[in-house]
């Protein structure tokens, strides 16, 4: 299971508007970012994965929250070895391996970074890139070729995702051991992974290309699509309730 697809629902939050998605997912973001307490961004962990619960994805969530930590507990030994503000916490002689200040902010920036990439797995799970796309173009003008640019980008996270799973697969099935809990040695294995689907990503951007041009790409504007992406009251709400969880973040 690729945790960046799209999953089909008919939840409260498949009905949302693919612009009202993308800003909240972006306001949530912004609330994990602007929050300094950590129990506040343990809290807003907490209610991403019951959000996602709404539409179905609550063992998603958990998976990839899970996932993230690992990032998180690189990124807490980093901050807590180099950060040197407060006091003395732990010394061995005359060195002071971390202070409280550096573990203040080792918790902070590791509960920060779970908590801001979650939005971003529930906006791929619940929206589809076609219409992310043409809900830019219809209700916020975009032009065509800069709002295929980013639903690209977006979409090319899980195919690539799922390639470098399918390499590796083959890797496996030739002898390699990439079961290893060596952490340098697993790097070495998975380094080389890079230059076949260097070599694939190349072939579909070619490919990618000249279909877009046999499909009129330079051609499209506003009224080429004929599906219309009208906004409701649920899309209000749910942009208030990011407004009100900046507010609290900032209050905390």
């Amino acid at each position: 299971m690729n945790l960046l697809d799209y999953v089909p629902g008919d939840s409260f939050l498949h009905k949302l508007n693919p612009v009202t998605k993308l800003a909240a997912a972006f306001l949530y973001g912004i609330a994990c970012i602007l929050s300094n307490n950590v129990l506040m961004e343990a809290a807003l962990i907490v209610l991403m994965i019951l959000i996602s619960s709404l539409a179905g994805l609550q063992k998603r969530a958990l998976h990839l929250t899970k996932n993230l930590f690992v990032l998180g507990f690189i990124m807490f030994v980093l901050q807590l070895l180099f950060v040197r503000d407060g006091d003395p916490l732990f010394v061995i002689g005359a060195f002071c391996v971390f202070t409280t200040g550096g573990l203040s902010s080792a918790l902070l920036m590791s509960f920060r970074i779970v908590a801001t990439m979650l939005p971003l797995m529930l906006l791929f799970a619940i929206t589809q890139m076609n219409d992310l796309c043409g809900a830019l173009v219809k209700r916020l003008h975009v032009p065509y070729r800069y709002a295929f640019i980013v639903t690209t980008a977006f979409r090319f996270v899980p195919l690539f995702t799922t390639e470098f799973h399918d390499i590796e697969d083959a890797q496996k099935a030739r002898g390699v051991e990439y079961d290893t809990k060596n952490i340098f040695k697993k790097i070495g294995l998975i380094v080389p992974l890079f230059v076949p689907l260097l070599i694939s990503s190349l072939k579909k951007v070619d490919s990618g290309a000249m279909s877009a041009q046999l499909r009129g790409f330079h051609l499209r504007t506003v009224s080429s699509g004929y599906h219309e992406y009208p906004f409701h009251a649920n899309d209000a709400v749910c942009l208030v309730c990011m407004a009100l969880l900046i507010f609290v973040a900032v209050i905390l």
